[in-house]
């Protein structure tokens, strides 16, 4: 039988919900599946693996975890490819998952692929799928090797109601520090706002905005739907929007249930950080603009004139 070590997304001591989505798909292909999770004080998180879909859970928890760092994560993960003697480790679209994976795949001398959209799997034969020339193409590759690290994009699986594991925790043993690079702290962005990843509602901004009032006026919007807010790289080139905001093939890739674009014109590049959206919604004056050919809704307008519109009935849905 396949097996599957899906490697847990954990920030800030929160399960994320792409660690759920990768053990569904694993549970739908028959694989028997597994999870490693990696950090300080996450014991308390086996149930929530489990229930996530895991049959056993390779826990690394200690003090010298709580700062991510490449080389001690990745040799958790490796020991428990090994442990679970694993055919395919696969890890969410994130930072520390495009970090880790390829020191993995070195060192477990396997192949590796990233920006995965799709995995099937006949008997020995494991075939991959993924977007390549900023979306134009689709890849469909065979992988002739024993074992497959995978980093798959956001929202190419969905997490399947009712799938649950077994509680098996296995306690790995902890990696000494790296002493070729030493975390001493982590300086995240101030503010509050919803992180782009983790959002299930995302409303970007555009050239359209013209400028800072603008994308005021489009950040009122999002904060009535509670949404994360992203930006165009027009505007991070500007200098009007910080370049963690940005999504796109040089952004940040998200797939939430809804996307509005706003004031955007849709070029390759932002496409292929956002097309995976459950529902898109798009606002631009240019009706042919090519932000609409994959929208599921469009309105031709101004936003300086539709923006205000939404908000009000937004305002009425909620009130």
């Amino acid at each position: 039988m396949t097996k599957i070590l899906v490697v847990a997304d954990i920030k800030q001591g929160v399960l994320k919900g792409s660690t759920s989505e990768l053990l569904s798909k694993a549970k739908a292909l028959g694989a028997e599946t597994a999870v490693v999770a990696v950090g300080s004080n996450i014991e308390s998180l086996t149930a929530d693996l489990a229930n996530a879909g895991s049959d056993t859970q390779y826990i690394a928890d200690d003090a010298s975890l709580e700062l991510f760092s490449a080389g001690p994560f990745t040799s958790c993960v490796v020991d428990a490819a090994k442990q679970f003697e694993a055919n395919l480790i696969w890890f969410g679209f994130s930072e520390t998952g495009k970090a880790v994976a390829p020191r993995v795949a070195a060192q477990l001398k396997a192949a590796c692929a990233t920006e995965i959209t799709d995995i099937t799997i006949d008997g020995d034969n494991v075939e991959v799928t993924r977007p390549t020339t900023a979306n134009k193409l689709i890849q469909r590759i065979k992988v002739n090797a024993s074992q497959l690290v995978a980093v798959v994009r956001a929202g190419a699986f969905e997490a399947t109601e009712g799938i649950t594991g077994a509680e098996n925790a296995v306690k790995l043993s902890i990696p000494e520090t790296d002493l070729k690079a030493i975390i001493k702290e982590i300086i995240a962005e101030a503010g509050d706002d919803i992180d782009l990843a983790d959002a299930n509602i995302v409303v970007s901004v555009g050239r359209g905005a013209k400028d800072q009032a603008g994308i005021d006026l489009v950040k009122e919007l999002a904060t009535d739907l509670e949404a994360g807010f992203g930006s165009s790289r027009a505007l991070i080139d500007a200098g009007l929007m910080p370049h963690a905001k940005q999504v796109g093939q040089t952004g940040k890739i998200v797939a939430p249930t809804l996307y509005f674009a706003i004031g955007i014109s849709g070029a390759i590049q932002h496409l292929a950080g956002m097309n995976g959206s459950k529902v898109i919604v798009a606002v631009n004056k240019d009706s042919e603009a090519p932000i609409f050919n994959v929208a599921d809704y469009g309105i031709v307008g101004d936003l300086f004139e539709v923006v205000p519109i939404l908000r009000e009935e937004i305002k009425k849905i909620k009130g």
